[in-house]
């Protein structure tokens, strides 16, 4: 299935295949989710069949938007596909940019729009196997020291949030 994603070329948006656009290192559109329950962070292991950053831990939901797809109705139908999670109040927290070599030959060059979900407590969760491997509920303090420990067992871009944009995030 080709899937094609907001994508800058020579300065336009256009719509590019996601593939090519990791292997081009293009700059195009993401969308970054992060549900907490009080004090703790959903996050997810990719499944070992993702194309890149295979089982690495991430934040709750992370993915690009279709083209033609707003950045809130694509963050909900991935919380969906992903995680089986429907119904949450999204708040826009941010909207980042960074690139980051993500193994393989491929580049994430995102232009990120940044979603919180706060919940007063955890809610039931049914991952997809095709997508996520494993989800745990974790401390910020945990994953910060994790992180710290332990940095490959972790995507590129949650790094990235967690030590440049945790602030506006978790504010």
């Amino acid at each position: 299935m080709t899937v094609l994603i907001p994508t800058w070329v020579g300065g336009d948006l256009v719509a590019v295949e996601k593939l090519e656009a990791h292997q081009r290192g293009l700059r195009h559109k993401a969308v970054s989710v992060f549900v907490m329950a009080g004090d703790d962070l959903l996050i997810q292991r990719r499944a070992l069949g993702k194309y890149h950053t295979p089982g690495l831990w991430a934040n709750t939901c992370c993915t690009h938007p279709n083209w033609g797809e707003d950045p809130e109705p694509c963050a909900h139908r991935r919380l969906t596909e992903e995680l089986g999670i429907t119904g949450l109040s999204l708040t826009h927290r941010d909207r980042v940019e960074y690139r980051a070599d993500v193994g393989g030959g491929l580049v994430e060059h995102e232009v990120v729009d940044i979603f919180m979900a706060r919940l007063p407590e955890r809610i039931p969760l049914d991952p997809n196997p095709e997508e996520v491997m494993e989800t745990r509920w974790i401390s910020l303090n945990t994953l910060n020291l994790a992180l710290a420990t332990h940095p490959s067992r972790y995507t590129p871009w949650l790094r990235i949030y967690m030590q440049e944009h945790a602030a506006q995030i978790f504010a």
